[in-house]
């Protein structure tokens, strides 16, 4: 039914409208239009004060349409529908212009084009909004349950939120071991926990959880449907070896295992056997065997009935609501060369030198390659604020100041007479974790700074390592530094997902991580609906904010899917069964597999189905024979919307 009483209100928007439109001549512009009850500007539409205006206009005019002339719809389209909704006005007859984006900050230099241009914006949307119609949001069912990819902290903090929110959880984890990188960790920084003793307690709680099924060596190779409803195949691969085996038999196993590799655990500091688990404590219990390496000779199996090189792998079909990708981060494997990694002995990352703090914190020498350690250089910002490298890492990885002074405060503590050297490019030890800053100062530890078009330079000459450094904190002096070994403070990289981006088809941003919605808006939401990202799979980050990421994406996924039920917008692509000859055009240009082929009154026919359509319109202008309607865009209201834009003054 055509709208008669439409209410028009053009928003000043404190001056960042008014001062570049003249907000009374639009007002003035379209108050005598015949299907125009009232016109009024005002100072911010989006004030409560306002809207409650809004609301009485409507309530006692009965206006039948509504007209907002403002900022982007992105910030409030949805605030203007809920006004008209309080009021008793259908949501869906309400039509945004934006002519803050659109005019006054497109146009500044010009503020008689931008009125102009605001004034065919405000008079499409009266078009439009004359056309359109009362609409019903769409209520499916939804699965109740959510799959988490990750078993690292984040994605068992994940779990275990959404676990107390009455939602199933998969918890699906492509190692055979849960923890990620935290499980490497001793001492963590905030807290006197180590790393083991975290991923322990989650995994603990993770155990005693019914709701909560994990699987482990897994990994998601599939995925189709849409938010509320997806299909996933998970790949399970084996351990080849049963949960009944016994721990003396594996420990006869192991000990006679032949083979050994280097430890990807120890960063390569040690061996390990073909059959392991990385240490004592790690969960699940159950070892596995590195089919990589292992020669299948046969010596396991001899002190092992339970070992069995029969095992295949299973593909395990899961429906669930929703899916959250918690997948961590990799640590910057230095070029072979840079800082002398590679190439000069006793150079290593700060993940290295985490571990073999590890290894030998109960030791009474510190030693590395049979050199007793006591001067220690760290060269901060390797791999990240790479601005002098051509697709370098631009960004600060955050977490890796404060990590590195922390590992030299422990060290310092298990090995007192070693000396600590820090070559920086400003130290960004921020909030609480300052006091490790002021904590290192303390202990006598020194520091230097450099620029980046002088970064440190790491020269052997004979037995010693040297390192050089423009110190610009005494007046740009050269520094020379006699050193045992140097630690490159390595930052984060985005973990290697190729595999699961082209599953799930998660956009990436520039530097390679998990790419939100609006960091600030929709931080833990995908333009893929029902997918969310947290923890570091999205940028660097350390374990508190993994944490609280982590939960937020827990409390974003109960929000949609505790009732158990969907309210989809109803702007959704529609077929008319009497035009359409079934040429199959919608399909191919669809990217949600939103069209299916039915029969009707003798004839194939195009079906949408609603749950994956997202009312992108991509289907509409690829039908032959104009039988695809969009609802909330149909043709009517578009080319209404277009004479409106077309209109000149009298």
């Amino acid at each position: 039914m055509k709208k008669k009483k439409i209410g028009v209100y053009i928003c000043h928007c404190g001056g960042n409208i008014s001062d570049y439109v003249d907000v009374e001549k639009v007002k003035n512009s379209v108050k005598d239009e015949e299907i125009v009850f009232l016109a009024t500007t005002t100072m911010f539409a989006c004030a409560d004060s306002a809207q409650k205006e809004i609301e009485n206009d409507i309530r006692d005019n009965n206006l039948d349409g509504l007209v907002v002339a403002s900022c982007s719809p992105k910030l409030h389209l949805i605030t203007f529908r809920a006004v008209a909704d309080r009021a008793g006005l259908n949501p869906y007859n309400y039509v945004h212009a934006n002519i803050r984006e659109q005019c006054s900050w497109a146009h500044s230099d010009d503020k008689t084009g931008a009125t102009e241009k605001a004034i065919q914006l405000v008079k499409g949307a009266i078009k439009r909004v004359y056309e359109s119609e009362a609409l019903e949001q769409i209520t499916i069912p939804a699965e109740k349950v959510m799959a988490v990819i990750g078993a690292g902290i984040g994605g068992m903090r994940t779990a275990l939120d959404l676990s107390s929110n009455d939602i199933e959880v998969y918890l699906i984890e492509r190692e055979f071991f849960v923890g990620g990188r935290v499980a490497q960790l001793g001492e963590l920084y905030n807290t006197e926990e180590t790393g083991k003793e975290l991923v322990t307690r989650l995994y603990n709680e993770v155990k005693k959880r019914k709701n909560i099924t994990l699987f482990t060596g897994a990994e998601a190779i599939e995925k189709s449907g849409s938010i509320g409803n997806f299909e996933i195949k998970v790949r399970i691969n084996p351990r080849y070896i049963k949960e009944t085996c016994s721990t003396e038999s594996l420990e006869k196993a192991i000990e006679v295992c032949p083979v050994e590799v280097l430890d990807e655990f120890n960063y390569g500091l040690n061996k390990r056997k073909a059959i392991y688990k990385n240490y004592d404590s790690e969960y699940p219990q159950l070892p596995t065997i590195d089919m990589d390496n292992c020669t299948k000779c046969g010596e396991c199996e001899k002190v092992c009935s339970e070992i069995d090189f029969s095992m295949k792998e299973e593909i395990l079909p899961l429906k669930v609501g929703g899916i959250i990708l918690n997948t961590g981060f990799n640590s910057y494997e230095p070029k072979k060369g840079e800082f002398g990694y590679d190439e000069i002995e006793n150079v290593i990352t700060l993940p290295q030198f985490s571990r073999l703090i590890e290894l030998q914190k109960d030791n009474k020498n510190f030693v590395y390659n049979k050199k007793k350690i006591k001067n220690i250089a760290y060269i901060y910002c390797v791999g990240s604020r790479q601005a002098n490298i051509p697709d370098g890492n631009k960004y600060c990885s955050r977490y890796c100041c404060t990590s590195n002074i922390h590992k030299a405060i422990l060290a310092k503590k298990y090995f007192p007479e070693i000396n600590n050297f820090h070559f920086t490019r400003g130290i960004r030890t921020y909030g609480k974790q300052e006091v490790f800053y002021d904590e290192s100062s303390k202990q006598g530890d020194i520091y230097l700074q450099s620029y980046i078009d002088h970064l440190p330079e790491v020269k052997q000459n004979g037995n010693r390592i040297t390192v050089k450094i423009i110190d610009y904190l005494t007046s740009n002096k050269e520094m020379e530094v006699d050193t045992d070994l140097v630690v490159l403070v390595t930052g984060m990289v985005p973990r290697e997902n190729k595999d699961l981006v082209n599953v799930f088809k998660v956009p990436l941003g520039r530097d390679g991580f998990f790419n939100e919605i609006h960091m600030k808006l929709r931080p833990v939401e995908t333009v893929i609906d029902g997918v969310y990202i947290a923890g570091a799979s999205q940028a660097p980050k350390n374990i508190m904010e993994t944490m609280s990421s982590s939960s937020s994406a827990a409390a974003a996924a109960s929000a949609v899917l505790s009732k158990g039920e969907l309210s989809l917008e109803p702007t959704l692509a529609v077929v008319d069964p009497d035009a359409c000859n079934w040429c199959d055009k919608c399909t191919e240009a669809c990217p949600f597999n939103a069209f299916t082929k039915v029969e009707h009154q003798g004839k194939q026919v195009a079906l949408v189905i609603e749950a994956n359509c997202k009312g992108c319109g991509m289907c509409l202008p690829v039908c032959p024979t104009n039988a695809i309607d969009l609802i909330g865009y149909t043709d009517n209201e578009v080319e209404s919307l277009i004479d409106g834009l077309m209109q000149q003054d009298k």
